[in-house]
Parts: structure tokens; C-alpha cells; sequence
């Protein structure tokens, strides 16, 4: 039922495709391969023939997916573990088709293999249906950007070649496609053992008006070179020959050229080309091309090394110590949040860990599953924040696949894998104003000064009106802190005021850089494991989110405790006298009176002082802050913040 394809040289093909075919066990994928390549002739000279007496040899009759199976063993487990890539063509185009595991075991070889690929074939059993994996391939391609599909409903054969069959698991599946936007170029009826629509259409299925397997992939688009994207050059290692450092990598997208000047990421250290040489020839050149391994030499000696990612100035990769990503998780034990791992990006690898999982799904049905989670189970999907010990360089994968996706060694083992959702281009690293402005990595690490102090560097940030018991409770507080042998520091509005902050007055941007400065010191202090207290007005809401994000940002704890007393309580204490000064009108942008103040809508603590005595208010802020800040003792408070980002 099939025509052969002569696979002689022919000129003018398009750009090699890179096909991912995936489905669930059994489903018929190495048949379809071994089809596929049988006839288009792609086979080595010999090679069926090897096969089919290596069936007989062991009493068995030949199939097509024999000629993928590298062992005899492998035929007798009947699941495909290794992911393989070979090459056949067409009349129109060369294509590199990858076999990637349907064994749900084996999902780890399934993200290797399918982040690589241009297309796909999504392969399901006529008379099994849609399954299990189906779903979870079709996902895990959606993940990966890959957005050319095709479907292939296999072993019509058994099913009679009957057309209700075929328009019921279309439409099963299709279903299930919409939710995650993949729209199929074509659903395809055919029996890959028996070549009906492989090469050309099946008789026995008139009904089918499509293309066949072969002429549905010469349809699909040519790929999009990378060589147009800005420069990522991946660098494998620094090397020393005589007097020369040799920077070894390769050009993951871009190009490259004797004298331009590059910048290392993340510490962004510039130099310029000074050659690209040719290994082994002794030779060099002028340029270098995207998929090229290469090695150069710079004109300044700048110190860099494995894992940093070359650029051209101004089309940078981004910069943090943390990635917002989309997470598969594939290890038969979870992954909790706050546990170290070792995190792959490149060739860069550095410890991270997930701080927050801030949405799961289903990767079968697709539904959120609900309630607060502190770990991810195997095969679950999730939108995550990963924090890493030190800054990183990378892509958002929607830009730049290869700088972009990552997985994680869980143990000695890969555990899952990822995607970057957003990447931020434009500010690098929050507050730089240079690119040659570096962070120093402090060899000190903050799980180090935790174990030595016993507790966590915390950041509380105490907002109300003036006269609400702000500046009575942080002392008192931390005098108990302290006594409960917790390192703690207060930073006071009014002391900032007298000298890092003295230059500044009252308005709204004096006071949103008062607040900025203030969140930037205490980000500093509770870096170093102090417990700060910040006793400030901080009347505006979007002031205290912003420090909240700059604490986030470098994975300091914060939270924002409300000390709530109203207007006339508050002005009835005036303990110095400042509300009837304001209403006197000797004190301007005075808040509550002249300048307004924003509550917070939904801080991690509010504290009626208007309502309770100061011990009871002490009691309570004091329960809080001290849980707060004992690592692994303070489940309460984590159950109040949940959904915070602490």
C-alpha cells in the first residue's frame, strides 16, 4: 500500500526540519519511524534484510519498528528508552525525525528530544482511543513552543478503516487541543504496518480526502533561522595556550565577528574579538555562524568563565537571581518549595530552589488543581518562581529557545524541566545604572548566617498613622526579639531622616525615595540575618509594594504589618504635639491631615491598638515576628501569608 520515494540527491532543498514524534506506549511509534524510513528509502544498503533474519533467528515475524530497535532486548520490553534522531528526505526538504519514549517512565527523554524540534506528530491507537499520555505529550509540546502539529490516527486496520471511528477520536482530541491552543494542520487516518496513507492515499479509506504522512510534513513551515536573533554565545570553557586565554562555546543564535565587542552575562564584562580560531588548523577566521562551535580570544583579558553567555551591547540576555517558568515535574518524589537543587540553563549550574508555586495543573485534563501547595508531584505542571543562590543569564523561550529552557537535577537525577515565561530585557538587574557595575557574590551564604544565628533575616514593615503605637511596638518588640536571643535592629522613620534620608522633605517623591532607601537598607540588613523592624508612615500602598518586591526580588522574607488606629484616636494621643501643628497649619503634607494615607488592603498582620491594650498588642506582634523568623517553626504565619509571595 505504499510507493516508494527514490532518495537521490536532490538540489535546492529547503532547510533540514527536525519532526518529534510522540505518543503513548504501544501506540505505534517506531512502526510509523521504521515506516517512514523504509520507504523513503533511507535505510542503509542491507539493513532490512539484516532484520528480517534477525526475526527469524528469533522466532519472530518482521515488523517495520524493528529497524529502529538497537537491541534485541529492547524488542523484548517492547518500550523504546532511548531517544533517537535520524535522517531521512524527501523531494522537498531533508528532515531529522526524533523518537521520542511514549513510556510515561520516560518523560525525562521526552523533554530532551522534543525541545529540540520544529514539528510534530502526535500519534494515537484507532481502536485504543485517546490516552493518558496523549494528553500529557500534547502538553508537554505546548510547553515547548512547538506549534506545528499534525495528528495521526494509527491502526485503522483494526478498526475496520471505519470513519466514525476516526471522527470520534478527532473530535476527542480536539477538545482537549483547544485548551491549550494547539491547532493540528491535520488529522491523518493510517495504518503504519500495513503503509495506508504513508506515502500516498489509501484506497480502502476513500472517505479521507487529505494528504498522506509525507506530503502533511513537506507542509509544514521551514524554520526560522536563528542566525537573525541578537548573539547568545554559550561558553563551554576558558582555556590557556602560551600567553593566550582561549574561550571556547558555541553560537546558540546569532552570528559573531572579529573585532565587536561582547558583554559576559551575568557579570557583564566587556572585551573585544580579537580572533576566532579554527580548532586544530592553526588557522583562524573572521566570522562565525549560529550552530557553530567556536573558540576566540579577546583583545582585553577580562576574566570569564563556563557557563556565561556572550552578547552584542544592547540585545543582552536577562539578568536576575530569579525566573518566572512553566515546571514539569517528572520525579517519582516531590519537589518542595525551599529545597535546594541544582538548576541547568546552559551551561550554566547554579543551586536554586522554588520559593513559590503559584499555579498547578493537571497535565491530563488540564484543570487547576486547587488549594494552597507546597510541593509538586510527579507529572504535575506548574507556573513557579525559582530563585537562584547568585545571578544568572537567560532568555524568555518564546525569544530564544536554547537560553530559555532548563532542568533540574533532583539528587542525581533529572526531575523535571522548564520553560522561562518573562524575562525582563530592558532594566537588567533593578537600580543599576552602568553596565559596568557587577554584583560581589558573597562566599557567606544566607542559609550559612541562618544556621549560625538560628533564625531567618526578615524584613517587618510596621505602616500606620502617626501616633498609632508604630514606634512603641518596634521598641518594645524588639527588646523581646532580642531577649529570645534573635539578632534585630529597628530602622525609625525619623531616624533615616537624620541622615541617610536627610536630604530629603515630604512630598510624594521625597517620600517614595525615603520609603526606597528605607527598603534597600533593610534588604541589606536582613541579607546579613538580622530580623529588621521598620517603624514607618509609609502612607502609600504602591511605596510598600515596591519594597516588598525589592526584598522579594533577593528572596527576603517581608511582611507588612498593619497598626491600625483611626484618625481621631490617633490625633486625640498626638503624643508630640504634630497633628495640632499640621491643623495649625505650621506642618504641610502632613498625612491623615493635608496629605493622604493608603491602608493596606491586605497585610500579612493588622494590630487594632485602638481596641487592645499595648501588651496585648505587643503579645500578638510578637508571636508573629518570632515565628516568622524561625525557619521551619513558624507554620501558622505561613498560613497567613499564604499567597503573599513570602
Amino acid at each position: 500500500m505504499s510507493a516508494a520515494i527514490t532518495n537521490s540527491h536532490v538540489p535546492n532543498l529547503e532547510p533540514k526540519l527536525k519532526i518529534v514524534i510522540v505518543g503513548h506506549v504501544d501506540h505505534g511509534k517506531s512502526t510509523l519511524i521504521g515506516r517512514l524510513f523504509h520507504d523513503t528509502n533511507s535505510l542503509p544498503e542491507g539493513k532490512v534484510e539484516q532484520i528480517r533474519k534477525a526475526s527469524e533467528a528469533e522466532g519472530m515475524d518482521f515488523e517495520f519498528a524493528f529497524l529502529l530497535d538497537a537491541l534485541l532486548e529492547e524488542q523484548e520490553q517492547n518500550i523504546t528508552i532511548d531517544t533517537t534522531q535520524l535522517p531521512f528526505r524527501t523531494d522537498l526538504r531533508e528532515y531529522v525525525i526524533i523518537d521520542a519514549p511514549g513510556h510515561k517512565e520516560f518523560l525525562k527523554n521526552m523533554i530532551t528530544g522534543a525541545s529540540s524540534a520544529d514539528a510534530a506528530i502526535l500519534l494515537i491507537d484507532a481502536h485504543e482511543g485517546v490516552q493518558e499520555q496523549s494528553k500529557r505529550h500534547a502538553y508537554l509540546l505546548s510547553l515547548l513552543g512547538i506549534k506545528q502539529v499534525v495528528v495521526a490516527v494509527n491502526k485503522m486496520d483494526l478498526v475496520g478503516f471505519k470513519q466514525d471511528v476516526f471522527d470520534a477520536v478527532r473530535a476527542e482530541y480536539t477538545v482537549f487541543l483547544e485548551k491549550l491552543g494547539v491547532v493540528p494542520q491535520h488529522f491523518l487516518p493510517i495504518s503504519a504496518k500495513h503503509g495506508h496513507n504513508i506515502t500516498t492515499a489509501s484506497s480502502d479509506m476513500p472517505w479521507f480526502k487529505g494528504p498522506a504522512i509525507l506530503q502533511a510534513l513537506d507542509q509544514f513551515a521551514t524554520p526560522v533561522t536563528p542566525e537573525g536573533l541578537p548573539l547568545r554565545l554559550v561558553l563551554q570553557d576558558v582555556y590557556r595556550f602560551d600567553e593566550r586565554r582561549i574561550l571556547a562555546g558555541r553560537i546558540e543564535a546569532g552570528r559573531l565577528s572579529v573585532g565587536e565587542e561582547l558583554t559576559f552575562w551575568p557579570d557583564r564584562k566587556r572585551s573585544r574579538i580579537k580572533s576566532i580560531e579554527n580548532w586544530g588548523s592553526g588557522t583562524s577566521k573572521t566570522s562565525a555562524l549560529v550552530g557553530e562551535s567556536v573558540a576566540i580570544t579577546l583583545e582585553e583579558q577580562i576574566f570569564v568563565e563556563r557557563g556565561q553567555i556572550g552578547s552584542h551591547a544592547g540585545v543582552g540576555p536577562a539578568e536576575g537571581r530569579e525566573i518566572h517558568a512553566s515546571l514539569f515535574w517528572i520525579s517519582n518524589e516531590p519537589l518542595p518549595v525551599n529545597v535546594p537543587f541544582m538548576l541547568k540553563l546552559g551551561t550554566q549550574t547554579v543551586e536554586a530552589r522554588v520559593v513559590e508555586i503559584q499555579r498547578v495543573l493537571d497535565s491530563s485534563t488540564l484543570e487547576p488543581i486547587t488549594g494552597t501547595r507546597h510541593e509538586l508531584l510527579k507529572n504535575e505542571v506548574a507556573d513557579v518562581r525559582i530563585r537562584a543562590r547568585k545571578p544568572i543569564a537567560f532568555d524568555r523561550c518564546d525569544r530564544i529557545s536554547d537560553t530559555g529552557r532548563f532542568v533540574i537535577v533532583w539528587g542525581k537525577r533529572i526531575g523535571g524541566g522548564g520553560i522561562v515565561r518573562e524575562a525582563d530585557y530592558d532594566s537588567g538587574r533593578p537600580g543599576v545604572a552602568s553596565d559596568n557595575i557587577t554584583w560581589t557574590l558573597s562566599p557567606v551564604s544566607r542559609e550559612d548566617r541562618g544556621e549560625l544565628l538560628g533564625h531567618r533575616g526578615t524584613v517587618l514593615w510596621l505602616t500606620g498613622l502617626s501616633g498609632s503605637g508604630k514606634s512603641t511596638l518596634a521598641t518594645a518588640l524588639e527588646y523581646q526579639l532580642h531577649r529570645r536571643g534573635l539578632a534585630t535592629f529597628i530602622l525609625d522613620g525619623d531616624n533615616l531622616r537624620h541622615g541617610l534620608c536627610s536630604n530629603l522633605k515630604f512630598s510624594p517623591e521625597d517620600r517614595s525615595e525615603n520609603i526606597r532607601r528605607a527598603g534597600e537598607t533593610a534588604k541589606l540588613m536582613a541579607e546579613a540575618g538580622m530580623v529588621v523592624i521598620c517603624s514607618l508612615i509609609s502612607p502609600y500602598q504602591s511605596d510598600r509594594t515596591r519594597v516588598r518586591e525589592i526584598c522579594h526580588r533577593d528572596g527576603i522574607p517581608f511582611a507588612e504589618v498593619f497598626i491600625n488606629a483611626p484618625l481621631q484616636v490617633c490625633e486625640a494621643r498626638d503624643p508630640r504635639g504634630l497633628y495640632k501643628k499640621a491643623r495649625a497649619g505650621e506642618i504641610s503634607d502632613f498625612t491623615g491631615i493635608s496629605s493622604p494615607y493608603e491602608p493596606p488592603t491586605k497585610p500579612e498582620l493588622e494590630i487594632l491598638t485602638s481596641e487592645s491594650t499595648m501588651e496585648a498588642s505587643l503579645g500578638q506582634l510578637l508571636d508573629f515576628a518570632n515565628a516568622f523568623a524561625r525557619k521551619g517553626e513558624f507554620s501558622s504565619a505561613t498560613e497567613q501569608t499564604a499567597g503573599s509571595g513570602i
